[in-house]
């Protein structure tokens, strides 16, 4: 029998849309160490009973008021109810019930041991990328009188705290968590194939409405919806990778933030993914090749996931551009260069291509949801975006739109400038400082 949702729990959705998100930066997220106690993973799941319902709330409000029937694509009503059957899991979840003494415990918070270097939560520093709202769709104004009520309500809740540790937690803690996890384990696969459905939903919309481009009222609400997506998935796929003791092997991963990156390492594997994608895509003996200039030793704080989508996804672009300026049948193409710089503030990534550049009136049409130079779009496999491997070489337009707000999220941005007539250069710019917070959403 399929999940339907009821007029109940679309009221309670609505409740929950009027809260604003909190948002949780890098740094933040790494305070839990290298293993968790129960207590401190116990706070941490309070916090996202109370934060991923906000998060998917808003998403389900804004995907059932989109505008111009693209509210009424069967695909965009296919995404609004995986979101609404999420929202409601978390929601019913049940608490365990605890005495006194054990609530008094969870609530006195024990000071740092120091294991993983930072005493305190370090300040959230706005983005300088990013104007204050941007992707922001709450709605909530605080009503006249009232206007500390939103900063008290963030000041009580707190993605990290290190509680008292001294002594054994009762099992039904332990069993909880388990639970917690089991249930945002379930919630991450069904929200596999949301990137994917949500572009047929906009293919649909795009056909029965006959236009070529969608407007920025869509745009925006992509940029909104797609970054909230990049943030739940975070929170979700950190707590349960914090929960699951199997991640603990290696001492530089807190969850799945890695303390060390080495940004050569895994630029290199980026190198090769994409050279790879694009022999198979032209059918060449040898793809253009890539020289990698980048300090063997450099590292800083980040997820490898994250900046391995991203150096994938833009490296694809250059040898695309590189091998349909130059044809398929040139014995050797110019190299793309990568250029990797340290700065105080960011570690920035610059790619460097001879694929031809784009004209200065498309420029703005790259960072556009849907918008391709290719031909044919090809097919939408729901399970395209599971694997890099399953990409195809290009046809969606969505690789650089997504990678940028890859980037954005955790305090970073990607820029380019291109050369028409000659080549284009990509900067990705990383935030080293891992104290940028996530955009609210």
């Amino acid at each position: 029998m399929s999940w339907r949702k009821s007029k109940e729990l679309m009221d309670t959705i609505r409740h929950y849309a009027g809260f604003p998100a909190t948002g949780v930066s890098l740094r933040q997220m790494v305070q839990f160490g290298e293993k968790p106690s129960t207590g401190t993973l116990f706070r941490a799941s309070q916090f996202l009973a109370e934060e991923l319902p906000i998060r998917l709330a808003h998403r389900v409000q804004e995907l059932d008021n989109l505008p111009d029937g693209l509210n009424e694509m069967p695909s965009v009503k296919k995404v609004l109810d995986w979101y609404a059957q999420s929202f409601e899991e978390i929601t019913t979840l049940p608490r365990p019930n605890l005495g006194r003494d054990v609530r008094e415990r969870l609530m006195k918070t024990a000071k740092s041991n120091g294991k993983n270097g930072i005493a305190w939560l370090s300040e959230a520093t706005p983005n300088p990328s990013i104007e204050e709202g941007q992707y922001n769709s709450w709605g909530g104004v605080p009503e006249q009188g009232t206007n500390g009520w939103a900063k008290k309500y963030h000041a009580s809740r707190r993605y990290f705290a290190m509680v008292d540790d001294n002594g054994d937690w009762p099992p039904e803690l332990q069993l909880y968590n388990q639970r917690f996890a089991q249930t945002l384990h379930k919630i991450k696969r069904r929200h596999d194939s949301v990137v994917t459905t949500m572009a047929q939903g906009i293919l649909e919309y795009k056909r029965k409405r006959q236009r070529m481009q969608i407007d920025n009222n869509i745009q925006a609400f992509l940029d909104r919806f797609y970054m909230s997506r990049i943030g739940i998935r975070m929170l979700i796929g950190q707590h349960i990778a914090l929960t699951d003791q199997n991640h603990y092997r290696d001492p530089s991963y807190v969850g799945i933030i890695c303390t060390k990156t080495f940004v050569k390492d895994l630029a290199q594997e980026a190198i090769e993914n994409a050279r790879f994608v694009c022999e198979d895509h032209y059918g060449l003996f040898e793809a253009p090749k890539i020289q990698l200039v980048c300090n063997p030793n450099l590292n800083f704080m980040y997820v490898p996931g994250h900046l391995s989508h991203m150096l994938f996804e833009t490296l694809k672009n250059s040898l695309r551009a590189v091998v349909e300026t130059h044809g398929q049948d040139k014995q050797e193409f110019p190299v793309t260069k990568v250029i990797v710089a340290e700065g105080k503030e960011d570690i920035t990534i610059k790619i460097t291509d001879e694929g031809g550049g784009i004209p200065r009136s498309a420029i703005p049409l790259v960072w556009t949801y849907m918008y391709t130079t290719v031909d044919r779009t090809p097919n939408l496999d729901p399970d395209f975006d599971k694997s890099d491997f399953k990409a195809p070489m290009a046809g969606f337009g969505y690789g650089l739109p997504i990678s940028r707000l890859y980037a954005r999220y955790f305090g970073g941005d990607l820029k380019l400038i291109s050369m028409e007539g000659y080549g284009t250069d990509v900067y990705l710019h990383l935030n080293r400082l891992s104290s940028s917070s996530e955009p609210l959403q």
